[in-house]
Formats: C-alpha cells, sequence, structure tokens
C-alpha cells in the first residue's frame, strides 16, 4: 500500500509543469560578474559603465512617478518678520554688550559705527542692538544720526520691530515732522503690515501732534481710531490731548474730554490714575480750586479704588505744585516715598524728584530744592543729566550761578556726562549775571568736548553777545555755525540782524539780510521786514526797494542754478549707473567664458587620463569609448 502510495505522488510531480522554464542564454548581456581575470578587464568595465551613465538616460528616473508640487516659495518683496529676542546670544551678545558699554560712556559715534561695520562682518547684529543705540541718538536729540542709522539698518535687511518704529515716529515728532510720523503710522494700519501699531505707537503720536500744535490733528487721530475700532478708549492718550488743552489755555475742553472717557468705558469711574493730574489742571484752570481739591481727596482718599503709578502720581504732584498747593504736594510726596517697595511696586522715579523741585524752586525755596535733589539716592534714584539739567536751569535762571556750577562740578566728580543742554543752561546763565566770558568759555568746552551745538545753542551765544553791543563776537560765531555746517535758523539771523540796525550798522544789516533772504528754509517774518523798513526810512536810505528786487532775482538765479546742478547730477548718476551695468555685463561675460575654458581643460584632462588607463594594446577598448567622450565635449561646450 505504502508503494502504491509512492507512486501516486512520483506521476503528480512528472506531470507538474516548470512555472518558470530556463533559458540558458537569455539574460547573459545583463550579467554582472563580480569579478575579473585581469586589471585591464576591470578598467575596461569601467569605461564601460561610465559611458552608460553620461549618455543613456536612467531607467529608474524615466519611470519615476511625478512628485507632488511643491509649495510656493515665499514672495522676495515681502518684508522679513524681525528676529526673536533668542537671537541675542552668543557673539552677537558680545557685540550687543560691548555697544551698551559704549553707550555709557557716551560715545555714540562709536556705537553707531560699530553696528554699521558689524553689519558687513560675520557676527551681524540683531535689532535690538541697533535699537539701544537709537533709542541713545534719540535722547540726545540727535535726529539725523538717528534716521540715517535707520536707513542703514533697512538697506541692511535687518527687520525693525514695533519698538524701532515707536523710536522713528518719536524722532520725526520731535524734530517737528509729524506729517511723516503719521505716514509711517498708517502703514502699520495696512493689511499685509508685518505688526499691527502697538497702543504705545498711538501714545507717541498723539503725545508728538500735542507737542507741536496739532490739537486737532491728534483730536481727528483719536475719532478715527476709535470709529474703526482699532485701539479701544486709551486714557494715556486722552491724558495727552487733555495736556494740550490745557497748555492752549482751553481748561473747559480737557474737562469735556474726561467726561467722554467715562461715557466710554460705561460711565463709571476712570480706575486709571493717569488722567486725574490733568484733569484737576483743568479746573484750577477754570478757577474751580474747590473742585480740583476735591477731586483731589475722592481718587486719592484711603478708600479709592483708582490705580496710580509713579507717572499719574507726577501729573497729580505738578498739578498741585504748580497751583500754589506745596504743601499738599509734599504731603502726598512722602506718601509716595512710603508706599515706594521695588520691585513689587514702583511709585516714585526721577520725574516725581523733578516735579518736586519744580514746585520748590516756584514757590522761591531753592534749597529746598537743592534737599531735594540730594534725596534722589535714598530711594536708589541716580540723578541722570536731565535731573541735573532741571536743577541747573532754574538756580540759573534766578541768578543763583554759584549753586549751578557747583552741580556742573558734581556731574564730573559722579561721572554723569554733561550735554549741549547743559553747557546751553550755563551760558544762559553767566549772560544773566554780566559773564560774557565765562558764557564763550563754556561753550567752547563743550565744542572740545566733541559735542554738537545746535543752532539753538549758537543762538544763545549770539543772543548773548548782542545784547551787551559786542556785535563783531556775535558775528564771529555765526560765522563759526556756518563753517561747523550747522544750520542756521530764522532766530539766528534776526537776532544779529536787529543788533545791527539797533547800532546802525546798515552795510552790515544788509548783509545779514542778504543772506536771510536767499535762504530757502528760513522764511522772511513780516514784523522783521517791517522793522528793516522803518529803520532805513528813518535814515533816509532809499535803496531798499531796489535791494529787495535785486534780491528776488538773484534768488531766481539761485534756484535755476541749483535745478541745473541736480539736473547734471542726476544725468551723471544716470551715466554712472549705465556704465556699471556694461561693466558688469562684461564682467559675467568674461566669467562664462573662463567657465567653458576651465571645463575644456578639465575634459581634455579626463581624456588624457583615461588613455593613459587604458590596456597597452588597445584590444579590450570598445570603439565607441574615444567618440562618446568627444561628443560628451561638445555637448557641454
Amino acid at each position: 500500500m505504502a508503494m502504491s502510495k509512492l507512486l501516486r505522488i512520483s506521476h503528480h510531480l512528472k506531470s507538474l509543469k516548470s512555472y518558470f522554464p530556463f533559458t540558458p542564454f537569455a539574460s547573459v548581456s545583463r550579467v554582472r560578474f563580480l569579478s575579473y581575470a585581469t586589471p585591464e578587464e576591470a578598467a575596461a568595465d569601467r569605461r564601460r559603465r561610465k559611458r552608460r551613465l553620461r549618455i543613456e538616460p536612467a531607467s529608474s528616473l524615466v519611470h519615476q512617478k511625478q512628485s507632488p508640487p511643491a509649495a510656493s516659495s515665499p514672495n522676495p518683496s515681502a518684508p522679513k518678520p524681525p528676529e526673536s529676542i533668542l537671537a541675542l546670544s552668543g557673539s552677537r551678545l558680545v557685540l550687543h554688550n560691548r555697544i551698551l558699554a559704549l553707550i555709557r560712556d557716551n560715545d555714540l559715534d562709536e556705537a553707531a559705527s560699530l553696528v554699521r561695520h558689524s553689519v558687513y562682518s560675520n557676527c551681524q547684529p540683531t535689532i535690538f542692538t541697533a535699537n539701544a543705540v537709537l533709542r541713545a541718538l534719540l535722547l540726545r536729540s540727535r535726529h539725523a544720526d538717528l534716521l540715517a542709522l535707520h536707513r542703514f539698518i533697512t538697506q541692511a535687511n535687518i527687520a525693525p520691530t514695533i519698538i524701532t518704529l515707536n523710536l522713528l515716529i518719536q524722532s520725526y515728532c520731535d524734530c517737528g515732522r509729524t506729517g511723516i510720523a503719521l505716514e509711517n503710522f498708517r502703514l502699520l494700519l495696512k493689511d499685509d503690515a508685518l505688526f499691527p501699531p502697538a497702543p504705545s505707537t498711538w501714545r507717541i503720536l498723539a503725545k508728538g501732534l500735542v507737542d507741536n500744535g496739532n490739537l486737532q490733528q491728534a483730536v481727528e487721530l483719536k475719532d478715527e481710531m476709535l470709529a474703526k475700532a482699532f485701539m479701544p478708549p486709551d486714557p494715556v492718550v486722552y491724558n495727552h490731548i487733555m495736556q494740550g488743552f490745557i497748555k492752549n489755555g482751553v481748561p473747559e475742553t480737557a474737562i469735556t474730554l474726561y467726561e467722554e472717557l467715562q461715557e466710554k468705558l460705561g460711565g463709571e469711574k476712570i480706575l486709571n490714575g493717569i488722567v486725574y493730574g490733568s484733569l484737576m489742571k483743568g479746573y484750577f484752570g477754570k478757577k474751580m480750586e474747590e473742585q480740583a481739591m476735591e477731586i483731589y481727596r475722592d481718587v486719592l482718599g484711603d478708600d479709592s479704588k483708582v490705580k496710580f503709578d509713579a507717572v499719574s502720581y507726577n501729573l497729580v504732584l505738578d498739578a498741585l505744585g504748580r497751583n500754589g498747593k506745596l504743601e499738599e504736594a509734599i504731603n502726598l510726596f512722602g506718601r509716595m516715598l512710603k508706599q515706594h517697595s521695588p520691585p513689587r511696586r514702583f511709585t516714585v522715579d526721577l520725574g516725581s524728584f523733578n516735579v518736586m523741585i519744580d514746585g520748590h524752586c516756584l514757590a522761591g525755596r531753592f534749597q529746598d530744592a537743592v534737599m531735594v535733589f540730594w534725596r534722589m539716592g535714598e530711594q536708589q534714584c541716580t540723578p541722570d543729566t536731565q535731573s541735573y539739567n532741571n536743577l541747573i536751569g532754574h538756580l540759573g535762571s534766578n541768578k543763583l550761578v554759584a549753586e549751578a556750577e557747583e552741580l556742573y562740578k558734581e556731574m564730573s566728580d559722579r561721572r554723569i556726562n554733561p550735554d549741549e543742554c547743559t553747557y546751553g543752561l550755563l551760558v544762559e546763565a553767566c549772560f544773566g549775571v554780566n559773564r560774557a566770558d565765562d558764557a564763550t568759555a563754556y561753550f567752547h568746552k563743550m565744542e572740545e568736548l566733541g559735542l554738537r551745538p545746535n543752532a539753538n545753542s549758537y543762538n544763545k551765544v549770539i543772543g548773548g553777545l548782542v545784547k551787551i553791543q559786542r556785535l563783531d563776537d556775535a558775528d564771529k560765531f555765526f560765522d563759526r555755525m556756518l563753517e561747523r555746517e550747522v544750520k542756521p535758523n530764522a532766530t539766528s539771523y534776526e537776532l544779529l540782524l536787529k543788533g545791527f540796525l539797533d547800532a546802525r550798522r546798515l552795510d552790515d544789516g544788509l548783509k545779514m539780510l542778504k543772506g536771510l533772504f536767499l535762504d530757502d528754509g528760513v522764511a522772511f517774518s513780516e514784523q522783521m521786514k517791517e522793522f528793516v523798513d522803518e529803520v532805513f526810512r528813518e535814515e533816509g536810505r532809499e535803496e531798499l526797494e531796489k535791494l529787495y528786487e535785486d534780491l528776488k532775482r538773484e534768488k531766481a538765479e539761485q534756484l535755476a542754478r541749483e535745478a541745473e546742478e541736480r539736473a547734471r547730477a542726476e544725468a551723471l548718476a544716470k551715466e554712472e549707473r549705465a556704465k556699471k551695468k556694461r561693466e558688469d555685463a562684461e564682467n559675467r561675460a568674461a566669467a562664462a567664458r573662463a567657465c567653458v575654458e576651465a571645463m575644456e581643460v578639465m575634459l581634455r584632462y579626463k581624456k588624457d587620463a583615461t588613455d593613459e588607463e587604458s590596456p597597452a594594446n588597445g584590444s579590450s577598448a570598445p570603439l565607441g569609448g574615444l567618440f562618446g567622450e568627444e561628443k560628451t565635449v561638445n555637448h557641454l561646450l
């Protein structure tokens, strides 16, 4: 039985057909041997594989499935997002700290230069480093340098932050160019802006408009922002506008604005104390002292829920000190000192001491003002240059020049660098007590220290010298201003013009009048024109009308020359750009030719190396190998 079963299985296996028929020579051409009899055979096979890879397309690429379309690349013209604070590390952090040290040493020129040079190094500065230098330039009122550095970092493709734009808007506002500041602000309102304006941006612009006398624009901006719901009602913005109306002698509008803010916030008491100092000034301005003090007792009572910080307290202190309530201000200041508990709560800052100094000086209590100044150290508040300038200004304007000079010497002992404002205040103080030589010495010392006096600083010296009839010295300072490339303003011309005419030096007056008339950036006021006409009539000089006509004609010729020079400069610039474009094209063509020549040399070298590797008899090398190499060279060339 077992034998029969075995026979059946054998018969079944013989009946099966082979699924893979054996074809002994079908795939011989595809066989790749793993060893060669001689090194010459191996070299010949390597050459065959190289030629096949150069000529034949890879089959894996022919049958490869189409990959899905790649994601669209970002728009190269789109604004670059700013860096994170995490970028400030390593060598960039070392550079940042080095620049901060230069700023502390008041070496702003070196700090700005280091930022510029670092852009082209392997350690590019972050936007936070650039912001530090921009802020230092802003505090020193060096707006031209700030704008130049901002333009440079923009061209260097360093993405700005909102702080960068805030500093730029603040600089334009300080320069009186509120129109440009508004344009930069509105760029942030566009849909493609990287970030919207921050509340601080709105506050800076509102304060800038108010400080430049554009109250109506500030009110319109406030209404526009509220109507479009860009920002909620901001007590800080309302406070800036209220202060503007109080300064312009319209306190009732300030009170109306407070009531509007209260209505927009639900009709309840405003819990932000920033508005109450201006509200008190509004009532003081309307001779409603009782209402002002009632607000003071209400919002600063023991059970009041209104929140005050250092800035809010300072506004209330200022309202009290400027309206004969110095004792109440002293009591409030003492309360602020008791509540001051850093870092949990800050109720006192440098501004608090400066406001109290203002109140004491307005009351004629100068010794108490000096005592308040020295109390800054008790609260870990180190007086800065602005604090010294504030007290020096009060002392100097009240002819306490010796005390002001003591403070100036104290600045050197504490390693606090005086600025242009410090020396300007000392110049005014010395002229006020008939110390003209000391005044000019302070001005020269300012220049020796490398500071940059502006037109207002020169005007203080020129005005003081004109007042004591030292007209020739005043004229030398005016010429010095032009040599230092400081642009004079209308006051610069008018001080000297009036001094020359009062001294009846009409020829010198005509020279100054000509400079004033030909200066495009300076307006000849009607009041000054009437004064000049009156003096010349009294002296019987009738050539003034003819002089005006000659000046008008000369100014027209000057404008025409300037326009011609601008056109010539533009033509030269255009020609230079075209020349540079041609040179770039020639350089690219020369580079392409050099590249082709290098490829030819490389391929010839490869061909020679291949010939050296071929067998001595040359029988194993295919005939088409050499032609294949030549075909490849022709294709590449």
